[in-house]
């Protein structure tokens, strides 16, 4: 098991391996680790930020938003090479996943599709947030994925893990298709590609870059494989992480799945018509009597 990196330990790790990061304030203590364990961690996991604007992204990975307070994650890809720290413990980026996935980032094995829900990865992972729409249109910089590929390796080479403990999120949460979109240059993000450039990286001395490959011919975005409707379903409405209704939340039972909350809402609505028309019945009954007596 791996004890978590330092705030420390991991700016020193980033920046021997040559990244240019940039301290946001209060990025060493800003976490979640009020609300669940940071560590033993196993890997490292890549996101798009579904934004634009460097400011603005890192702001909203820093801050988070109404539904998921921040941290979003640890690190924030901006376009011209930086990452931004946010964080240096407990993130709320991976969410619920695969365990098998988990198994196999320790192990170090072939990765199996996921098609579960049921591990929390926040615990398990650094992530970070490559600022980009997502919408495979939007191009990621070279300098962004270089960062990227840097910041694996430099987390990697910590703690003496391979590229194997370097995941998507699409690859650790079903219904998920971070990171995608086409790469300045040529090429779309594969994390296939970009596990083999963190290899490379690992192959050199901390703060070196591999040996220049050829130039690709370019690539068309890579079309995403259709999603498992099951799962999709398994992860947006089994996950159990809605807050419960405020008369029916318990300290053993603080939060529902959305399936569940919809499914009470349903009855209880059956429910409460059903009564309505019982309570019709009875003031028609009331007034038929009350006429007849007049």
């Amino acid at each position: 098991m791996a004890a978590p990196l330092s705030a420390d330990r991991q700016l020193k790790a980033l920046r021997d391996e040559g990244v240019k990061a940039s301290e946001c304030a209060g990025w060493r203590t800003h976490n979640r680790n009020h609300k669940g364990a940071w560590g033993p961690v196993h890997g490292v996991m890549i996101h798009h930020t579904v934004s634009s604007g460097d400011d603005s992204s890192v702001a909203l990975c820093y801050n988070g938003h109404s539904a998921l307070p921040g941290p979003l994650c640890h690190g924030v890809g901006r376009n011209d090479g930086t990452i931004a720290l946010v964080s240096s413990a407990r993130a709320n980026h991976a969410g619920s996943g695969d365990a098998d996935v988990l198994r196999a980032v320790i192990n170090e094995t072939a990765l199996p599709a996921p098609n579960e829900a049921n591990t929390d990865g926040n615990r398990h992972f650094y992530g970070l947030e490559i600022v980009n729409l997502g919408d495979n249109k939007d191009t990621y910089t070279r300098a962004q994925y270089r960062a990227a590929v840097l910041w694996a390796a430099a987390l990697c080479r910590a703690h003496g893990w391979s590229e194997k403990s370097v995941i998507g999120h699409k690859e650790w949460q079903p219904g998920k298709i971070d990171p995608r979109g086409p790469i300045e240059g040529g090429g779309s993000f594969s994390m296939a590609q970009f596990r083999a450039d963190v290899r490379a990286q690992l192959a050199t001395k901390p703060g070196t870059a591999p040996a220049a490959n050829p130039p690709s011919k370019p690539t068309a975005p890579v079309k995403e494989p259709e999603m498992d409707q099951n799962a999709v379903y398994g992860a947006v409405w089994g996950v159990d992480r809605m807050p419960a209704p405020p008369s029916m939340a318990t300290a053993d039972n603080p939060t529902w799945a959305p399936g569940s909350l919809l499914r009470e809402t349903t009855e209880r609505s059956i429910r409460t018509e059903d009564a309505v028309k019982r309570l019709d019945a009875k003031l028609d009954q009331i007034l038929a009597l009350l006429t007849k007596e007049s």
